[in-house]
């Protein structure tokens, strides 16, 4: 029979156990192996049949039980000691109040999903581990982060395989009233909301939620509340789900509902008001349309308003590809914006302008919500210093006239969050050798450039703990492969040999990530003979453990899965190669440590970051990697090995794919797996133990999310604080006329005449020239820009590669037909070809960057021709 009605009904802790409710509802826990220690002796059988999860875990405990605890005064004494602890860390002194002042009294951040704990499934991928661990690491550094996101009342979607091998997705409803959420109450009790206006004379509203990520308040709105109807309650159904209106309501939803959400919890809690909002990827971007509409309401117009915004806004763009962007017809954008929809009092056609791709090669009816994004935030980056190159590539159309390097896209590359990934079996060994709380602050705060202490630890030490971990996957393995096949529909009789499946001896290779083609699942199989003879190696085998899901739209990926599927289910391998169903965040942390190798072999530059094999990195495995997002730039032999890249013009994707798996193919064989099964004098694999030990000492420090959090504030959230500190309405309104101006101007701006000390094509290094330009401003003022030398190495097309910009300084007064003569030395500091040009930029004390208004006057090709200098 069916249930008419659901409740959930909480259980009643006697008095002394109050505790542990409080430590339920907040999501440090997850990361706290105390706390959770603490929650498994409660009851060690319901704890595992919980998931690890506190909250269902308090749900399912006997009465007889607590009861039970309620007088054991060793359980009291831990609970104390634990709960103590949390307040400790919510209210002491970490790294932030430690810094100087003048940094943002708040920071709002702003993502589609958060993947902060299996307990709470809020995320499809690596944006929100991501943006979970970046909710992590701020609370571990005292960074007051106010968290904004969507609540789906179905997450993503779980995943099994047909007997066939044919991804099956599933959509378990998720009740808020069983997840580790409160509801936010407003002084009278009733449940706060947000409220949107639709077409039609509708509404959109959403009930929010709060997740407590340590000190990191997480609000999440949900329009499944009886109050909407039921077009609306589906809103936040699925992430990811529906057709291009869902998606457009979902992320005016998650933007303009999620400021009033915070201006909402600000007021209700005292939480001082964010003073930086950071955009997570576009899907947030309508968040500046609320905020310009919030200052219109104080007075500001358009342009004033749209000034102030950016001053305080930070834009992160996760993608490298123009197809992973949001963009939406701009008749659909404009029947939800306006007079009778929502802000009204918004001209459409300069919210329209904000996100339309009026640029070359743009679609000029496609609303994009990157490139609103980037025109609404004063600072952006891209997520490692390869995707901060391709982004200003990608987006260099937004400032015409500027080469890509100069587009003011900045990048931090990503970082994860140590004490959720790192094994408890790691930790341990850390702790033992520098002490607990040394251990726990290296984890989190990342202000090391090595963890020097690594070399002190044993080889044996070492060796003992990756087999250990190895050993723990093969039995994870075998746990979740027996349940996947009786998903398949095999019976008990059938299963016998998944007890042979992987050895903890053999060298074991991870590969799990999204599915889309680029991510290249299959490039293991180009040649399946190789791969055989690599799996059965008589004296040097390897085993591979793959996991990952396709879109359920993408049929591509679904097919992709199922051919891996199909190799993996051969009676020949099977007990060599398995696919594991259903990755995500509780599989991960036993995948990542049991692994020796993780492989990821995208199509470069294809890889924003992925972040996957810093958190394998972690615990002692070694990467094996196509030089891509992260692996780019931190690369070096002693981490592990890259596989060549085919990316040449010219190279058809079927020859690409076979050159870079031959690579690979001969990686393992010559290299990989003889340095991992070779032994020294005392039975050791020396070498591979070398490089485990060079990984955790010396990658460690470099990917931990302590260290990108800590770049955030530094040179993102501090700056952008500032910026929206001096932009007052006045200086907002002075800035906007300024622009206009400028704009208006600009045409009349000209390089006219250039001439310099030396006329000769050569000269000796340190030698310094004298300039002499001839400018017309058309009825701007020497204040109002900026009169630039750039020089340096030129290319064979003379192109200036490697660009340092002087600025020159004007003298005396306007001639008499208004030109103005600009002078400044040119020092030749660089041998080989050198040449430099001149140009005029804009210039303002409140610019974040000259090319912020996408505007540069440069000189006319007949005179560069007469005048550059190009010295070989």
């Amino acid at each position: 029979m069916k249930a008419i009605r659901r409740f959930t009904v909480r259980p009643v802790l006697p008095e002394s156990l109050r505790p542990l409710s409080d430590l339920a509802r907040n999501l440090r826990w997850s990361w706290h192996a105390e706390t959770r220690d603490l929650f498994r002796s409660v009851d060690p059988g319901r704890w595992a049949a919980a998931g690890a999860d506190p909250v269902r875990l308090l749900g399912s405990v006997a009465t007889e039980r607590l009861t039970e605890l309620a007088g054991d005064r060793d359980f009291l004494e831990r609970l104390d000691a634990v709960a103590a602890d949390l307040d400790t860390y919510m209210t002491g002194e970490r790294w932030y109040q430690a810094q100087p002042d003048r940094l943002p009294a708040a920071v709002a951040y702003f993502s589609p999903e958060f993947g902060i704990t299996a307990a709470l499934p809020q995320y499809s991928g690596g944006l929100g581990i991501l943006a979970g661990d970046h909710l992590k690491a701020a609370s571990d550094l005292g960074v007051p982060l106010i968290g904004v996101g969507l609540l789906y009342r179905h997450g993503y979607f779980r995943q099994s395989l047909s007997r066939d091998g044919w991804q099956q997705e599933h959509y378990p409803v998720l009740d808020p009233n069983e997840l580790p959420l409160d509801q936010l109450k407003e002084s009278d009790g009733t449940p706060a909301q947000v409220t949107l206006a639709l077409p039609g004379d509708r509404s959109l509203r959403a009930r929010i939620w709060l997740a407590q990520v340590g000190r990191i308040p997480l609000l999440l709105l949900d329009s499944d509340i009886e109050e909407n109807d039921l077009g609306e309650r589906g809103v936040t159904d699925r992430l990811y789900g529906g057709g291009s209106e869902h998606r457009l309501l979902q992320e005016m939803l998650l933007g303009i509902g999620g400021v009033r959400a915070v201006r909402t919890y600000c007021e209700l809690t005292g939480h001082a008001a964010p003073e930086v909002f950071h955009t997570n990827e576009g899907h947030a971007g309508f968040l500046g349309l609320e905020r310009i509409a919030e200052l219109r309401a104080e007075g500001l117009d358009f342009d004033a308003a749209l000034e102030a915004v950016r001053a305080g806004t930070v834009f992160t763009t996760h993608t490298p590809v123009p197809a992973g962007i949001d963009r939406f017809d701009r008749e659909l954008v404009a029947r939800h914006f306006g007079p009778h929809a929502e802000l009204p009092n918004m001209e459409v056609d300069r919210i329209l302008r904000l996100g339309m791709e009026s640029y070359p090669g743009g679609e000029p009816n496609l609303f994009n919500m990157a490139v609103m994004g980037l025109r609404l935030a004063q600072r952006a980056n891209g997520v490692s210093l390869l995707h901060g190159q391709v982004s200003r590539e990608m987006f260099s159309g937004l400032w015409p006239g500027f080469d890509p390097e100069e587009v003011p896209i900045t990048s931090v590359t990503n970082g994860v969050h140590a004490p959720t990934w790192v094994a408890p079996e790691v930790y341990r060994l850390g702790a033992r050798q520098i002490g607990a709380q040394r251990a726990e602050e290296a984890l989190s705060v990342g202000d090391s450039d090595r963890w020097d202490s690594v070399a002190d630890i044993a080889d044996q030490d070492i060796w003992e703990l990756r087999r250990s971990l190895r050993e723990l996957l093969v039995l994870e393995v075998r746990e979740r492969l027996r349940a996947s096949w009786r998903q398949r529909g095999a019976g008990a009789a059938e299963l016998g040999w998944i007890d042979g499946v992987l050895d903890p001896d053999v060298l074991t290779i991870g590969f799990a990530r999204r599915v889309p083609s680029y991510k290249r699942l299959t490039l293991m199989l180009r040649d399946r003979d190789r791969l055989m003879s690599l799996l059965l190696h008589p004296e040097r085998p390897v085993q591979i453990v793959v996991a990952g899901k396709a879109h359920p739209a993408d049929d591509g990926g679904k097919r992709l899965i199922q051919e891996l599927v199909r190799f993996a289910d051969d009676p020949r391998v099977r007990h060599r190669i398995v696919f594991l169903p259903d990755y995500g965040m509780a599989m991960a942390q036993k995948l990542y440590p049991g692994c020796d190798i993780w492989l990821n072999n995208p199509l470069r530059p294809l890889e924003a970051c992925g972040t996957s094999g810093m958190k394998a990195a972690l615990n002692g495995c070694l990467n094996l990697s196509v030089l891509d997002g992260w692996w780019d730039e931190w690369f070096q032999p002693d981490f592990g090995w890259s596989i060549p890249t085919a990316d040449g013009i010219g190279t058809d994707p079927e020859r690409r794919d076979a050159i870079e798996a031959a690579a690979l193919y001969d990686l393992l064989e010559q290299r990989i797996t003889t340095c991992f099964y070779d032994r020294g004098r005392g039975g050791l694999p020396d070498r591979w133990i070398d490089m485990v030990r060079r990984t955790l000492s010396l990658l460690g420090p470099k990917v931990l999310a302590g260290r990108m959090v800590r770049e955030y504030v530094e040179r993102l959230y501090t700056p952008a604080a500032h910026a929206h500190r001096a932009m007052d309405a006045e200086a907002a309104r002075a800035l906007a006329g300024w622009k206009a101006r400028v704009r208006a101007a600009w045409h009349a701006v000209t390089v006219d005449h250039v001439e310099t000390s030396v006329t000769a094509t050569t000269a000796q290094l340190g030698t310094t020239l004298g300039l002499r330009v001839r400018v017309g401003l058309g009825g701007l003022k020497p204040e109002d820009v900026e009169v630039q030398a750039v020089s340096g190495r030129v290319d064979e097309e003379d192109r200036i590669t490697d660009a340092a910009a002087v600025a020159l300084k004007p003298v005396g007064v306007p001639d008499g037909d208004g030109r103005w003569v600009y002078e400044g030395p040119l020092a030749l500091d660089r041998t080989g070809p050198f040449g430099y040009t001149v140009r005029i930029l804009p210039g303002h004390r409140l610019l974040a960057s000259g090319a912020e208004l996408g505007l540069v006057a440069v000189p006319s090709e007949e005179l560069a021709g007469a005048a550059g200098l190009l010295m070989r």
